[in-house]
């Protein structure tokens, strides 16, 4: 990088020696193009100023183009080539809340200098709880920066008003994406503002959008949709506004679909026919996914979720791959059924506080049927309170269902694991019916990080209560499981640290 003048006693020697080396002491100094050249200053001193290779103006600019934003202005005060290149970058990054109090000048300026060349990238990210006394009016220089930026030529906005923004209400201005002026936008993200589009906006190369705490109706967002053919990914989060969110089949690229925490959501409704990811984390919604054969990778995130999945998932999502599924309202074991996922390869089932104290694990052994091509099996518990509890040596009315086997199954992780009996039967059953099973991982301590990642010098503390279930888990495991493990495969047990936990036991 090009430096400005500096005292450098280590340059004069590296100087000195090229001199040396060249034969020329007198010479290499006053060569045009030197890189080290020796200036007088008003004290008599000598300092070296290093000019530089010597390279064209346009490989200047690319490297100029490649810095940070914020590099990329620093480095324009100290050259010149690097000043031509900050005056036609098409990339502007604003962060208001850390440009002082004079922000709204210096983004006049640089937005005006910058609107003759077409600017292509802009992303505005202001936060209230550093300029209170600017919020009152921000709505109105929003609206001219993004008059002056918003062209035919742009191709990524991103705005963002933080959620500490509670005093302005800023309504983005929809009629800037009309006319043509938003043709060529690829990527939007709006977030914490109103967004209320009445007419066809024209967004036919938009293939990324993101709304986060939008203020947008159903209704209006299917607008925003009508012209959007190019769209890939959609993510929606916290827009409350929408009660049914409705995916026209008009969206034959949109491979990507997310959801999370749109509250008044009731309902989605899917036509695009190559969607090929959803992630849903929401409550109570009803999913109408129809035929969806190109989904490969879902993410359920809501209660009862375990229980939809089994039911309903195989007949619509039938070519599925990778299913991860959260809940913490389960009051219904999981069913027996016909259905089968053919192409599920790795399944997560992450069961939360609020999960029935009676619930049956061993009942999620419909799922291992259901899905004959299964190699990862991950199930994570977080619950405080359980029924049946195992008494240690009490081998009586274990469950057995030896006709149900499991292949293709070759790693298994259970973190949370506990003395409950469903969970050392569902345990049990795995080994006694996968011959395929190379890894088996029974996580005693819920996961928290420990000492001995070499991350951390002392492990997360573990209440009474909670070390005490970790050792009858333990003792439950050496009692009924490892007597099942046969060589072939590896059992790994977390138990709780001895080094950090004896104490608090």
């Amino acid at each position: 990088m090009v430096t400005p003048l500096s005292n450098s006693t280590k340059s004069n020697e590296q100087c000195d020696i090229e001199r040396k080396h060249d034969g020329s002491i007198d010479s290499v100094a006053k060569r045009k193009g030197s890189l080290c050249q020796q200036v007088a200053n008003s004290d008599g001193e000598r300092r070296t100023r290093y000019s530089g290779p010597n390279l064209p103006e346009d490989i200047w600019c690319h490297i100029h183009s490649l810095m940070p934003f914020k590099d990329a202005a620093r480095a324009a005060c100290v050259s010149r080539a690097f000043r031509r290149s900050w005056q036609h970058r098409p990339n502007l990054i604003f962060c208001i809340g850390t440009l002082g109090l004079d922000f709204i000048n210096k983004i006049d300026r640089i937005i005006k200098n910058h609107s003759d060349i077409g600017i292509k990238s802009l992303q505005l990210e202001y936060d209230t709880f550093c300029n209170a006394r600017r919020s009152a009016s921000i709505s109105y220089h929003l609206n001219n920066w993004l008059q002056i930026a918003v062209t035919p030529w742009i191709e990524e906005l991103i705005l963002t008003l933080s959620l500490s923004s509670y005093n302005v209400d800023y309504n983005f201005p929809c009629s800037l994406l009309s006319d043509g002026r938003g043709s060529s936008l690829r990527h939007l993200y709006l977030g914490s503002c109103f967004f209320h589009p009445t007419v066809n906006l024209e967004l036919r190369n938009l293939t990324r959008l993101h709304l986060v705490t939008v203020h947008i109706t159903g209704d209006e967002f299917g607008c925003l949709l009508l012209n959007s053919y190019a769209l890939e990914r959609l993510e929606l989060k916290y827009c409350y506004g929408i009660i049914c969110l409705k995916i026209p089949c008009l969206l034959q690229r949109l491979s990507h679909l997310e959801v999370f925490e749109c509250r008044m959501l009731q309902a989605i409704e899917n036509k695009a026919p190559n969607l090929c990811s959803f992630d849903l984390g929401a409550r109570q919604v009803r999913l109408l996914l129809g035929e969806s054969l190109q989904m490969k990778t879902l993410s359920l995130d809501y209660p009862s979720a375990v229980y939809y999945a089994r039911a309903e998932l195989p007949s619509n999502v039938p070519n599925l791959e990778i299913l991860t599924i959260c809940s913490d309202h389960e009051m219904v074991d999981t069913p027996m059924l016909p259905s089968k996922f053919f192409y599920l390869k790795c399944l997560t089932i992450d069961l939360a506080w609020r999960l029935s104290p009676a619930y049956d694990y061993f009942s999620l052994i419909s799922f291992l049927d259901a899905s004959p091509s299964l190699e990862t099996f991950c199930l994570e518990i977080s619950q405080d309170r359980m029924e049946n509890e195992l008494i240690i040596g009490d081998m009586s009315h274990m469950r057995q269902m030896l006709e149900h086997r499991h292949d293709n199954l070759q790693s298994v992780e259970i973190i949370g694991f506990c003395y409950t009996k469903s969970l050392i039967e569902l345990t049990c059953h795995i080994l006694d019916n996968t011959t395929s099973l190379k890894h088996l991982k029974l996580d005693t301590t819920r996961d928290v990080f420990s000492c001995s990642t070499g991350k951390h010098d002392k492990c997360f503390h573990m209440g009474k209560d909670m070390l005490t279930e970790a050792k009858k888990a333990v003792l439950a495991i050496e009692t009924y499981i490892e007597p099942k493990v046969p060589s072939t495969v590896m059992l790994s047990v977390v138990k709780p640290c001895n080094r950090c936990h004896v104490a608090e036991s």
